[in-house]
């Protein structure tokens, strides 16, 4: 199964592979194989995780306080948003498709 980004999802995790690479050296780098770590558990289990709002849903990363918000159509995982938890809770739900 393959995947892709919304684009605002997209940048949030660019943002924060950057923010953590300027806290502490390879913490980025850690941080961005935390994620997709997280992202090959929803391809090989999508729809073992909690549903927020119809059929999206979100998985918990490990070691950082985020969730990767997602739907499956098709043969695909949409991330709709890389959100930091303490976040407000429903700001992706404009990126909607």
């Amino acid at each position: 199964m393959r995947y892709s980004f919304h684009p605002d999802a997209e940048e949030e995790l660019n943002a924060s592979v950057d923010y953590y690479e300027e806290c502490q050296a390879n913490l980025g780098l850690e941080f961005a194989h935390e994620v997709y770590k997280t992202i090959q558990r929803v391809i090989e289990f999508p729809t073992a995780w909690q549903k927020l709002d119809g059929n999206i849903r979100r998985c918990l990363t490990n070691r950082f306080p985020f969730g990767v918000i997602y739907y499956k159509r098709d043969d695909e995982i949409i991330i709709l948003a890389v959100m930091q938890l303490q976040r407000k809770p429903n700001y992706w739900k404009e990126r909607k498709e």
